[in-house]
């Protein structure tokens, strides 16, 4: 079986598109066409179900694309290194959420790559976390940090850590007549301050009021900004209560320039996950800061 149209399948498999596989391999899309074709005319099998918006693989496609992706990326790697393994500095491409990734994870990396010298360079990209898998599932990264376990057997993840969620406000919101008491039981009466959040959905307000109030907002966002970041910053400002990791808050919590609103007996948590393509551990750079960001994680309080 040719190896050049088992690259061409596993990259339409992963990309979901015979139009994005053509750009990742910088084919024209008749060409990357006639390459499937010729692969599903050797197997007599079929391997998509062509639909007006991309491709779906058959049962047989997945099972092909389960067993040939890690053989082929280990061959990549061969090609990309050369047979000594000391011989070039390899490149991880790490993606994941913007405020956790920067955060986080790359403080984490940075240390590895610059003290340790562990040879690879680090190239980071951020996204939403469809945006993320996607990338990933076509070979634009090679390691990403999700907050939703993939489906299918073409990605693994492995859980990462656990984020507390604080729900935060300037301190003048518990001030004077009619301030917010912060308490254990039931819902501070919070329809008064305003909401600031990272969408007009109200991501994280809404998953706080559903699970430790049982109960949505009343109040819509009156500051929207797309990341965590610059919400915090709006909250200390004074903009309004935020839902907060306590990761990305606890300064400012420590320093007074917010306070907690609410102190529920179980505070929401959000479980991180790291994510690669199935079989590719098996590429050093990619296990070392798998393995490394694991080790960093039990640390992350």
């Amino acid at each position: 079986m040719d190896l050049a149209l088992l690259r061409t399948f596993v990259t339409v498999h992963r990309a979901g598109s015979f139009t994005r596989a053509a750009a990742l391999l910088g084919l024209s899309q008749p060409a990357v066409t006639s390459q499937i074709r010729t692969l599903e005319r050797q197997l007599g099998r079929p391997l998509f179900l062509r639909q007006a918006r991309g491709v779906t693989p058959t049962t047989i496609g997945d099972e092909l694309a389960h067993k040939a992706a890690p053989h082929l990326d280990a061959l990549v790697e061969i090609a990309e290194t050369g047979l000594d393994d000391g011989s070039s500095l390899r490149t991880l491409h790490l993606a994941g959420p913007p405020e956790f990734t920067a955060e986080r994870a790359l403080p984490a990396l940075t240390r590895l790559t610059g003290e340790d010298g562990q040879g690879f360079a680090l190239r980071a990209s951020f996204g939403t976390a469809e945006e993320t898998l996607e990338g990933l599932a076509a070979g634009h990264h090679d390691l990403a940090i999700g907050t939703a376990r993939p489906r299918g057997a073409l990605l693994t993840a492995t859980p990462l850590c656990d984020e507390e969620h604080i729900l935060v406000a300037a301190p003048h919101w518990t001030e004077g007549t009619g301030a917010v008491r912060p308490h254990r039981t039931g819902a501070p009466d919070l329809e008064h301050i305003p909401v600031v959040e990272v969408h007009e959905s109200l991501p994280f307000v809404a998953r706080y009021w559903a699970t430790v109030f049982d109960a949505r907002p009343a109040a819509s966002g009156t500051v929207v900004a797309s990341d965590l970041r610059a919400v915090l910053a709006c909250t200390v400002a004074g903009a309004g209560l935020a839902v907060l990791p306590r990761y990305l808050c606890a300064e400012a919590l420590a320093r007074g320039e917010v306070v907690a609103l609410h102190d529920p007996a179980v505070p929401p948590l959000r479980t991180y996950f790291l994510v690669v393509r199935t079989g590719t551990l098996a590429m050093p750079h990619i296990a070392r800061a798998h393995e490394w960001l694991l080790r960093a994680a039990a640390d992350w309080g």
